[in-house]
């Protein structure tokens, strides 16, 4: 996608220095664009956690550079496996964290000490690179559906309104994104497209990252409170909910942003359309029920007493709004469940949100 004119991908290679790995800073949008440089593991964990990178997608992707740094400094059994454990501990509830880490395991663990470093930077590119196609066919498969919704239009209908909640944009994976993908590319092929945009309470990356990626691209969007959904939804203002998600059951339950599941009741009362876009990488076959097995990140909570923004004179600010008194919890993520899920988009293409459809999309890898 590009930023100004200029086509970027989420986390690259520096070009000068192959062992230097760049990304943005998430922390500091929409306001600045920071570029970040790592080169030690340590790094990478330290944005994870504090979501200078995030998006499960893009998470795996950098966890797997972090990986091929670790090894530099101890290439053995012992250090692969150790430093394996320390990357997947950084965010619990993003399976494509597991899914990447897992990846190089395998694919390194056979390989001499001295073999492994420069094999790990090569299929930490090759996770990059097919996540971009990925999620490149994500968006394809979804564009069918907005086509369809947009030829059975009632009559009148101006745009095809599509609400979104978080940010499961490019920004969140290497390059397209997963549920907004299917929105650039309807409004590129000329779908009057408009998206109610979720501010996502507490961190905002609707209002900060969300607004920022459809704003840059030119898409017609208008951010709402987290709450007016329902509301849009009742009076006919909500033609399409689509999320992206940090973990799917084998059944087809999703965790996703806290909020989610709120969205999905509401669609689920006024018959709108719910549907998840995931790379399969975000499926978890090991796990079958969502609510009691996939573990939920509770953050800290002053994520939710205070907000970040910028002041009347442009500068960064940290604003408390509540009593210094009152405590907060933070559950990061939620569980819809697949009965309230209309369908999956994945880079296989669309089905249902059960064990069946799943199994049958990806039977190479449901065993």
């Amino acid at each position: 996608m590009k930023i100004n004119g200029t086509p970027y991908r989420s986390v690259w290679r520096d070009a000068q220095d192959p062992a230097l790995v760049h990304i943005f800073d998430q922390t500091k949008l929409p306001w600045t664009l920071d570029v970040l440089a790592l080169r030690e593991e340590d790094q990478v964990a330290h944005a994870i956690r504090t979501m200078q990178v995030r998006g499960a997608p893009l998470i795996g992707a950098v966890a797997a550079y972090g990986l091929a740094f670790a090894l530099q400094k101890d290439a053995s059994d012992v250090g692969l496996k150790d430093a394996a454990a320390r990357l997947v501990e950084t965010r619990p509830t993003a399976i494509n964290l597991r899914w990447a880490i897992e990846r190089m395991v395998a694919h390194l663990q056979p390989l001499a000490p001295d073999a492994r470093v420069k094999a790990a930077y090569e299929e930490a590119d090759a996770i990059c690179d097919e996540d971009v196609q990925v999620n490149e066919s994500i968006g394809r498969h979804g564009l069918e559906l907005f086509r369809t919704l947009w030829e059975k239009r009632r009559p009148g209908q101006e745009r095809l309104n599509i609400l979104t909640h978080c940010n499961a944009g490019w920004i969140a994976t290497v390059d397209w994104g997963t549920a907004l993908a299917p929105i650039y590319m309807a409004h590129d092929a000329g779908l009057p497209v408009h998206v109610w945009v979720d501010e996502t309470r507490p961190r905002n990356q609707g209002a900060l990252l969300t607004a920022w990626e459809l704003g840059a691209h030119g898409v017609p969007h208008t951010l709402v409170a987290d709450n007016a959904g329902g509301h849009l939804m009742q009076h006919g203002e909500v033609d399409l909910v689509i999320v992206g998600t940090d973990r799917v059951t084998r059944q087809g339950d999703v965790a996703n942003k806290i909020g989610t599941y709120l969205k999905a009741l509401a669609a689920h009362d006024n018959n709108v359309p719910f549907w998840v876009a995931l790379p399969s990488s975000t499926i978890d076959w090991r796990v079958t029920d969502g609510v009691k097995e996939i573990p939920i990140e509770e953050r800290s909570g002053e994520e939710v007493t205070y907000v970040h923004g910028i002041d009347e004179q442009g500068q960064a600010a940290r604003v408390r709004v509540t009593p210094r008194i009152t405590k907060a919890a933070n559950p990061a993520f939620d569980v819809t469940p697949a009965r309230l899920v209309s369908g999956l988009i994945t880079e296989r293409g669309r089905c249902e949100a059960t064990a069946a459809a799943l199994a049958s999309l990806f039977p190479d890898q449901a065993g």
